[in-house]
């Protein structure tokens, strides 16, 4: 599936901007899990994760870690680890971080519902490696691998990010 207007945006920060695939249902300023949507809000990256066995590490100033076969991310709103990264087997559900395709071989964990954390608000909000089609996300923001690369050399902690 080809990304229509609606999913296509802009990723501003460091004084740049980035094509970018977004949320099949666009941009979302009251979210919910499950929406499809990107929520329209400012957004920190807190760490960098990626596929040691697919990719190289990132050049970053922010927190970098391999994912690990067991990793994954709480997407259960009224489990107490919601939003939050899991170890599978999880007794709820939860998003496994190490997946076939390679959207997630390159991901920036995002702020978003995190401090302070609301149930059923969205979860899993990543930044991560667009699709070869350039598919929508399900409500992350996707880039190309060479632009994440790219940004994450630029971007500082504490720096906020912004989807227009």
């Amino acid at each position: 599936m080809r990304n229509t207007a609606r999913s296509q945006a802009l990723l501003c920060g460091r004084g740049e901007r980035w094509r970018v695939a977004i949320g099949a249902r666009g941009l979302a300023h009251v979210p919910r899990e499950g929406d499809m949507a990107t929520p329209a809000a400012l957004l920190r990256p807190l760490c960098v994760l990626y596929r040691a066995d697919r990719t190289r590490r990132p050049a970053s100033a922010l927190p970098v870690r391999p994912i690990h076969h067991a990793d994954g991310w709480c997407d259960a709103p009224f489990h107490a680890a919601y939003n939050r990264f899991v170890r599978h087997p999880f007794p709820a559900s939860a998003e496994h971080l190490w997946r076939e395709d390679h959207a997630y071989d390159l991901c920036v964990v995002l702020d978003f519902n995190i401090r302070p954390r609301a149930q059923g608000r969205g979860s899993a909000i990543f930044l991560h490696l667009m699709h070869d089609d350039d598919r929508p996300t399900a409500g992350c923001i996707a880039m190309r691998e060479a632009d994440l690369r790219r940004f994450l050399r630029l971007l500082r902690p504490g720096e906020a990010i912004a989807v227009a």
